[in-house]
Order: structure tokens, then sequence, then C-alpha cells
């Protein structure tokens, strides 16, 4: 899967194996605010990719 690393300002391809799934909720003023990423760690930098549910359901990567 390909990620953008902001450090170096390059596209990394990372293996399937290393992504994990994550979910983050906040709260509003008006409701809750959900936001799908997919997180890697992957020479020594954390890189997210956020996506939106539909690819976050279909993604095989274990949920964090």
């Amino acid at each position: 899967m390909q990620f953008y690393n902001l450090k170096t300002r390059s596209h990394i391809d990372v293996p399937e194996s290393e992504v994990r799934k994550t979910k983050m909720v906040r709260k509003t003023k008006s409701g809750e605010q959900v936001r799908y990423a997919l997180t890697a760690n992957y020479g020594g930098s954390k890189l997210y990719k956020f996506v939106n549910e539909a690819a976050y359901k279909a993604s095989g990567a274990r949920e964090v």
C-alpha cells in the first residue's frame, strides 16, 4: 500500500502486513465526527492515510 511521508516528501510502498486501521472519533458542537485512517510504522516514521468508510471496511488490515 502506498503512503506519503511528509518528512521526506516522497511516496513509500508499505507491505500490507505492516498496515493497521484505526477509527478516530471526536465530539463537536453538533455531534460526533468520525475519521477513518490506515496507519503504518515504517523507517522510524508513523504514517497516516485517511480513507473513506467504504475503503476502511474493505481493508483487510487489523484494527488498532
